[in-house]
C-alpha cells in the first residue's frame, strides 16, 4: 500500500493525540494516565477497523477521545435549577446556606470531637451535638437526627411501639413518593395499624372507640404531599394530645415538611408547624432537614427526654445515624433559626421571600441575551419537594417561545452548559424562572441562552 495512501500512517501517534486542543485540557481535570488509557482503546479501535473495512473511521480520533473522556467525569454534578420549583426532589431538594457548606467542610477536613468529649476526655455521643439546639429551635426537651424522616419514623414506632397497637385515621395512611407507605413502615416497626374514621372524615371520637389495652400510641400524619379539600374533617391536634394523656398513651406527630417558620406572610398557604406541634403536646414530631428547613438530607424527631432516650438506645438508631459532615451542617442550618437570619441566609427561603420586581429585572436581561426570542411573562414558582401541594408564589419567566429548534432540543443545549442548566417546557415554550437561580450564576444562564439562541444552535438555526 502506497505510503501517500495508508490509513495507518493516517493515524495520529499518542503524543500528538494528547497535545491535540480537544485533549490536552482535559488532563487537568481527569490525569495524564487516564487519557493515554483512553486514547490507546481509540487508536486501537480505529486499527480494528482499518483492518475490516480497509479505512479508518472518519470522525477524528481526537474527539472520540474526548467524548469517551466525559465518561470520567462524576456522575453526581451540581445543576443550575432554573424550573421554578423551590424544593425539586430529583434536582437536591434544598440548597445549603453558605455557613453550612463551610461547616460540613470544616468538620471533613480532620478529625472531630464526634464521639469524644473533650470536658472528661472520654467517649461521648454524638446525638449530643443537635439535641440540646433542636431544643431551643422547638421547644421541645430533647430531639435526635437520623438520616431521613421515613427513617425517623420507622425508628420512633420501633423504639416506642413494637408489638402494640397505633391508632391512626384512615386518612392519614398516605403514600409520599417513592412506594414509601405508612402502612408498610408499620408493619416493618413492628407496630400494629389500628385504622380508625373514614378517607374524609375522622373525629376524635373514633380514636377513643379504638383505644384498648394493647395500644402504645396515637399517630397523626401530616398530608404534606397532597390536600383533602371539601367534604372533610380531622381531629385537632391538641384534642389528640388530651386524649392520649388520658389513656397514657404517646401522641406522635408526623409532620414531613419541617416549617419552622411561618408560610403565611408569604402568601402561602398555612403549613404546620414543629413548634405548635410541640406546644400542642405531641410526644414525639417528626419532620425532615431537607425540605422547608433547608437544610441537609435528615430525618428529625424532637419531643420528650422519655421518648427521645428510648429512640437513641434502640439498634436501629446506630443503622441510621448521621456522619459528621450532616451533623455539622444540620447544626449550622438550625442556628440561622436560633439567631432569626433564616429568611436571608438558608436559600430556601431567600428564594421564597425574594422580591417580585427583582424576579423580573433579572428575567428582563436573561430575555434580552435571546434577542428577539426573548420574552417575559408572569408565572408562579412552586415550592414543590412533597411541602403546601399546589402552593406557589409569583414569578416572571424569561420565556422562548417556540424555539426554531424546537423545545426539546434548546432544553437539552442548556443541558450541555458547564454547569448544565435545567428549564421546562410548556405548550412548546422554554421557561426559565430566576427565583429559583442564584443571582451569582445569572451570567452563566444569560450566555448559555446566548449560545443556543445563536445562529446555528438549536433556537438560531
Amino acid at each position: 500500500m502506497p505510503e501517500a495512501t495508508n490509513p495507518y500512517r493516517a493515524l495520529p501517534a499518542i503524543d500528538r493525540l494528547l497535545a491535540d486542543e480537544r485533549v490536552a485540557p482535559l488532563a487537568e481535570r481527569h490525569g495524564h494516565e487516564a487519557l493515554v488509557r483512553i486514547s490507546r482503546a481509540v487508536l486501537d479501535e480505529y486499527r480494528a477497523e482499518i483492518d475490516r473495512a480497509g479505512e479508518a473511521p472518519s470522525r477524528p480520533p481526537a474527539e472520540t477521545v474526548a467524548d469517551r473522556a466525559k465518561a470520567l467525569e462524576p456522575s453526581l454534578r451540581r445543576v443550575i435549577n432554573a424550573t421554578g420549583v423551590v424544593i425539586h426532589t430529583n434536582l437536591g431538594r434544598a440548597p445549603l446556606s453558605a455557613a453550612t457548606i463551610e461547616a460540613m467542610a470544616a468538620v471533613s477536613e480532620g478529625y472531630s470531637n464526634l464521639e469524644f468529649d473533650l470536658d472528661s476526655g472520654e467517649r461521648g455521643s454524638r446525638f449530643s451535638h443537635l439535641s440540646e439546639l433542636l431544643s431551643r429551635v422547638t421547644g421541645a426537651e430533647a430531639g435526635i437526627a437520623v438520616n431521613n424522616n421515613a427513617a425517623a419514623l420507622l425508628l420512633a414506632l420501633s423504639a416506642l411501639c413494637a408489638g402494640r397497637d397505633v391508632v391512626i385515621s384512615r386518612g392519614q395512611l398516605v403514600e409520599i413518593g417513592g412506594g414509601f407507605r405508612i402502612p408498610d413502615v408499620m408493619r416493618q416497626s413492628g407496630a400494629r395499624l389500628v385504622e380508625v374514621g373514614t378517607t374524609n372524615r375522622t373525629y376524635l371520637r373514633d380514636y377513643a372507640e379504638a383505644i384498648t389495652d394493647d395500644a402504645a400510641a396515637l399517630l397523626r400524619v401530616h398530608a404534606s404531599n397532597f390536600r383533602v379539600v371539601g367534604f372533610a374533617e380531622a381531629a385537632p391536634l391538641d384534642g389528640l394530645a388530651a386524649l392520649a394523656r388520658e389513656h397514657g398513651l404517646l401522641l406522635i406527630d408526623d409532620l414531613g415538611s419541617g416549617a419552622l417558620l411561618d408560610t403565611r406572610p408569604y402568601g402561602l398557604a398555612a403549613e404546620p408547624m414543629v413548634q405548635d406541634s410541640v406546644a400542642a403536646g405531641a410526644d414525639v414530631t417528626l419532620f425532615s432537614g431537607d425540605k422547608l428547613l433547608g437544610g441537609p438530607q435528615a430525618g428529625i424527631a424532637v419531643g420528650s427526654a422519655d421518648a427521645i432516650a428510648a429512640m437513641q438506645r434502640h439498634p436501629l438508631a446506630r443503622a441510621m445515624r448521621l456522619d459528621k459532615a450532616a451533623i455539622a451542617g444540620l447544626a449550622a442550618a438550625l442556628e440561622h433559626y436560633a439567631r432569626g437570619d433564616a429568611t436571608e441566609a438558608i436559600p430556601v427561603w431567600r428564594m421564597i421571600a425574594a422580591p417580585l420586581d427583582r424576579v423580573r429585572r433579572r428575567a428582563r436581561r436573561w430575555a434580552r441575551a435571546c434577542g428577539e426570542l426573548g420574552d417575559v411573562v408572569d408565572g408562579r414558582s412552586m415550592v414543590g419537594g412533597g411541602s403546601l401541594p399546589g402552593e406557589g408564589v409569583e414569578t416572571a419567566l424569561c420565556a422562548v417561545a417556540e424555539p426554531p429548534g424546537g423545545a426539546d432540543a434548546f432544553t437539552s443545549a442548556l443541558r450541555t452548559a458547564d454547569p448544565p442548566i435545567v428549564a421546562r417546557i410548556e405548550h412548546d415554550h422554554v421557561l426559565l424562572d430566576p427565583r429559583t437561580v442564584d443571582p451569582s450564576d445569572d451570567r452563566r444562564i444569560e450566555e448559555a441562552l446566548r449560545d443556543a439562541c445563536a445562529p446555528g444552535g438549536p433556537a438560531g438555526r
